[in-house]
């Protein structure tokens, strides 16, 4: 199956899309200066939705993701990537209560490795995760990235209640 690969230039750096016709395998941040791999003629449609959601949450008008995507790893893996969205946007959450969703309380660290192996970032957020003494811990972005995305979440949330309460 052929692979497509789209860059999408966030305000913290660009980002590497991969996928195919059907889904989004990877969401990944580079440390290339700029993008590459630009929306063409054959580009995917599903590329071109993730692009533009990407495009979305960086404005603060998206907090949920709704393009499809496959999710590649050992079923604990996926378990643990499954149940970060479980963290509400602008919020945090730790490892022990990842491991808690996962049904295995003791599995802490190995919530940690398979947090740091998530393929998707910002679309299942990792960086929502801390450590339970609420210190920012790893980020395969860099810490600055997830205290970033994290700012932002929070900036926008608090947007979002005043434009409910004007």
């Amino acid at each position: 199956m052929k692979r497509f690969t789209l860059d999408y230039d966030s305000p913290i750096g660009v980002i590497e899309i991969t996928g195919t016709e059907e889904v989004i395998h990877s969401i990944l941040f580079t440390e290339a200066e700029k993008s590459v791999h630009m929306i063409k003629e054959d580009t995917p449609e599903v590329m071109q939705m993730c692009y533009r959601e990407l495009d979305a949450y960086f404005k603060g008008e998206l907090q949920a993701f709704t393009f499809p995507y496959e999710l590649t790893g050992t079923s604990f893996q996926k378990s643990v990537w499954n149940a970060l969205p479980s963290i509400p946007y602008a919020k945090t959450g730790s490892y022990k209560d990842i491991a808690a969703a996962v049904g295995n309380v003791k599995a802490i660290r190995a919530v940690g490795s398979a947090n740091g192996k998530n393929q998707l970032s910002i679309v299942l957020p990792c960086h929502r995760i801390i450590g339970s003494n609420g210190k920012l811990t790893g980020y395969a972005g860099g810490l600055w990235r997830k205290e970033w995305l994290l700012q932002h979440e929070k900036k926008m949330q608090e947007r979002w209640s005043k434009s409910l309460t004007d």
